[in-house]
Order: structure tokens, then sequence, then C-alpha cells
């Protein structure tokens, strides 16, 4: 038999556009699929709870997927190099092929396989997948990173549009003995006593199969309200592919030339289109960003807020993670992401801008609650994201725009149906007051059912000088 090649899926679960596993599946050589759980990377950087949900079912799809293509999905849980030096003596492999990630921890152990594999004279090739351009691929007339992301933007425009995705292999010469696998549900990857999850399954379609129905979903309805819609947390305005993009179930080409074919087929939603794109974009950012500028995950990308003076209070952070701030808006937004693993983009900005400007407390403490909570969880989304709102990221929000979650919340759910849904006991407020309950007349609360303090909390802290308060944090690090 000829030497064997491996396939090693990482983030990037399909077999649609997947440059990888059609260069693997071209040399004609025995083929073994395999994914390994790797529990040993940086802590932080693991799967958080939601994450690992999500990757329970995305597996399920894609041995699926691949037994329809005639063969089968080889699960290990280990030490990634470790686990690879394994199958590489038990199958004979002279050959690994997987997609390229852009974690700091990643690319790291990338260049350690390459060299170990190196020395035993066995290829490790690694391939684009995962985004619509490559670090490196845009950047300044200096050849110079881009930190900002309008000129980054307009630079993807102008480059070569992305390939065209490509269909999945055909005729693959799979291993007729692989190694054998372990079993995905000894993994333990749902949670357990309590299964806080339970009411997922009809919310969420992980896998292949989900990302199309997803994508064709929104390009067919909810995208001719994009560019304004998408700021309205009750209108669904939005994609909801981010999940489907990080597990790499749906490939960024395929979305870009899907929308794009919809808006050559209907010029009149191309604005819609080029918005929708456009925030693809902000994740391609966050990606080069992460590449370029590594620190960004773990430190501030504007060196002075190294000295900001975060407080950290365990008592006000504990209610903004139940969603008990006494700010509906807020407390909405934070109870969606317990209850569904997910949060509208609108309000994740909303709730962000409160825990570190409101609350001052660390932007890292808010990405690991979002890290472990959220079903679309990534490392360069969240890192951005969240320096962005504190005001130390690259393109960032400027530190003195506070978000005040009343205006937020009277603008962008002026109907209060987003805040009814999350926080049912304020159901029966009037609109007036339902974003500033506190300040409805006694008789008001009375008739609504609501006796602040008991059945819904009074604000944890006043808007006006928690606002005076983060200026004055802020000041102190100017000079």
């Amino acid at each position: 038999m000829a030497n064997t090649i491996i396939y090693w899926f990482r983030q990037d679960l399909r077999v649609q556009d997947l440059p990888g596993l059609l260069a693997a599946a071209a040399t004609g050589k025995p083929l073994v699929a395999c994914f390994i759980l790797d529990d040993e990377t940086p802590g932080e950087h693991r799967p958080g709870a939601a994450s690992r949900w999500w990757l329970h079912h995305s597996l399920l799809s894609l041995q699926d997927e691949l037994r329809g293509l005639g063969g089968e999905l080889l699960l290990r849980r280990g030490s990634a190099p470790q686990v690879l030096e394994e199958l590489v003596g038990a199958c004979d492999a002279d050959a690994i092929h997987c997609s390229r990630q852009y974690e700091p921890w990643a690319g790291a152990l990338e260049q350690q396989l390459h060299s170990t594999l190196a020395s035993r004279q066995i290829d490790f090739k690694r391939y684009p997948g995962s985004l619509l351009f490559e670090p490196g691929q845009v950047m300044t007339q200096a050849e110079a990173p881009f930190k900002i992301f309008t000129p980054f933007w307009r630079q993807c425009l102008r480059s070569s549009e992305p390939r065209r995705p490509q269909p999945p292999p055909v005729d693959i010469n799979w291993h007729p003995t692989p190694p054998r696998g372990e079993s995905l549900l000894d993994w333990g990857l749902l949670p357990r006593d309590p299964d806080w999850a339970s009411q997922w399954p009809p919310l969420w379609s992980p896998g292949s199969t989900g990302a199309a129905e997803r994508l064709a979903t929104f390009l067919a309805g909810p995208v001719a309200d994009y560019s304004e819609g998408r700021n309205h947390p009750a209108r669904g305005a939005t994609s909801r592919l981010s999940a489907h993009l990080h597990f790499g179930e749906i490939s960024p080409r395929a979305v870009w030339h899907a929308a794009r074919g919809l808006a050559h087929a209907d010029p009149d939603r191309k604005e819609q289109v080029d918005k929708f794109l456009s925030e693809l974009g902000w994740r391609e950012f966050s990606h080069h960003l992460m590449y370029h500028f590594p620190h960004i995950v773990e430190q501030p990308f504007k060196e002075p807020f190294q000295a900001f003076p975060w407080l950290g209070n365990e008592t006000a952070l504990r209610a903004w993670q139940r969603g008990l701030t006494g700010y509906p808006i807020v407390d909405a937004g934070m109870r969606e992401l317990w209850h569904t693993g997910y949060m509208h983009n609108r309000v994740r900005m909303v709730v962000a801008s409160f825990l570190t400007k409101h609350l001052l407390t660390h932007w890292r403490t808010g990405a690991r609650w979002f890290h472990d909570t959220l079903v679309d969880a990534d490392l360069a989304n969240n890192s951005c994201g969240w320096q962005w709102v504190a005001g130390s990221g690259a393109d960032a929000s400027p530190y003195f725009r506070i978000f005040n979650p009343v205006t937020q919340g009277e603008k962008f759910d002026a109907q209060g149906d987003y805040v009814r849904r999350w926080v049912p006991e304020l159901a029966e407020l009037p609109d007036r007051y339902l974003h500033k309950p506190w300040e409805a007349p006694a008789d008001v609360l009375a008739r609504a059912g609501v006796a602040l303090g008991d059945d819904y909390p009074a604000p944890i802290v006043e808007h006006k000088a928690a606002r005076e308060a983060a200026l004055a944090a802020y000041g102190s690090i100017k000079g």
C-alpha cells in the first residue's frame, strides 16, 4: 500500500470548499481524516462550555458528511503533536494536510509540527480556508499591516475577488483499515446536571447543512433590511452565521459569492449586501490584527491603557453576568446570552460598554465570560470587539463614547419587544418607562406588577455618576 496521507480537521468542519482536503484527495494516497480535541492548548483558548456544545453537534454533522463520501472521521483526544505522531506511525503516513489557524498559539504549534515532521521526511502542508484574504496579502503601500478598518476594507475590495467555492472531492481513496478512534459521546462535550442547553436544539443547526440553510434564509429576506435592521435586536435582520463561520462549517468565500450573486441578480439590494459584506470584512480585520499583533488577545493595543485603573467589583460583575443590573437593555442581552448562547451584536456593544465603563471592569473579564457562554466565541472577534468598545483597541471607539443604556434601549428597542421577551417581569410596563423603570410612578409600577428591588433590581450604578467616573479614569492615563 502507498504511504497514507492524513487530513487533520481543525476549525474547518466541512467538506465543501476545503482546499487542503481537495489537495489530499488529489494525491490518490489512502486518506485518513481525523479531528483532535486538544485540551492542552492554553487554558483561555480552549473551547468554552457553549462552544463545546456546538462542537459536539458540528462533529456529528461532519461524520455524516464524510460517510456520504465513503469515509469516516477518526476522533482522538490529547496533545495534537503527540496524537499526530501516533497516527503517522499507526498508518504509515508521509504527509499531513490541514487548514491554517491564526491564533498566536496555533501559529506556534504549526511551526513546531513543521520542524518536527520535516526532520522525519513527513510533509506538513497548511492551506487557506478560513478567511477571504490571507494575512500579509492585504497591506498598506508601505507594506505594513492596516490598523484602521476602512482603508483595510477598501484595499480588500481593490484586491482580486476571492476565488469561487469548490465542491467536495470525489472518488477519495479512503484508507481501508484506519486506526481506531474514540467515541464522541465519551468526550463529554454536552452539559449534564444541569443541562443548561436543553432548549438550544430548536434554535441552532450546527453543521454545513445548517450553515447553508441559514445563509439562504438570510439572503431570501432579512438582508433587505440589513443596514438599519441589524441595529434592532427584535427585528431578526442579522445573518446569525457567526458560529458557522467560526467552526468552518461554511467558507467565507461561499458567503461572499452567494451575497454578490444576489446583488447582481437584484441591484436594489446591492447597498444592503455591501453593508453585510463589510461586516464580514470586520471579521477579516480582526483576524488580520490578531495575526500581525498577537498581543491583542491579552494586552491593550493602545499602550497607555496598560495603566488604566480598572476596578473589578465582584458583586457588580455577578449582577452583570446574571442580567440583574437594573438597566433593562443590558439585562435583556445578558439573559439572551445565557438562554441561547448568543447575543445580538448591537446589544453586545451596549453590555460591553456597561461593563468596561459603567463598572470599570477590565475588558478581559468580559471577554472571558463571552468566551465561555457564546456559541460563536472566536478569539480574534472577541478580543478585538471588547478592545474596540473599551477604547483600547485598533480603530477603537473613542473612550468618551459611553453608551447610555436607557437611550440605547429607547432608540433600538423602541417598542420594547426585545426587553419584554428577555425581561418578562417588566412586560406590563408602558413603553415610556420600560427602559427606565425607576422613573415610573408608584401607581404605574403597581399596575404592571413591578416592585423595584423585589421583582426587578434598581440600577446598580447611576449613569451620570458612572460616566463621570469613567472619564476621570481615562483622564488619569491621558497624560
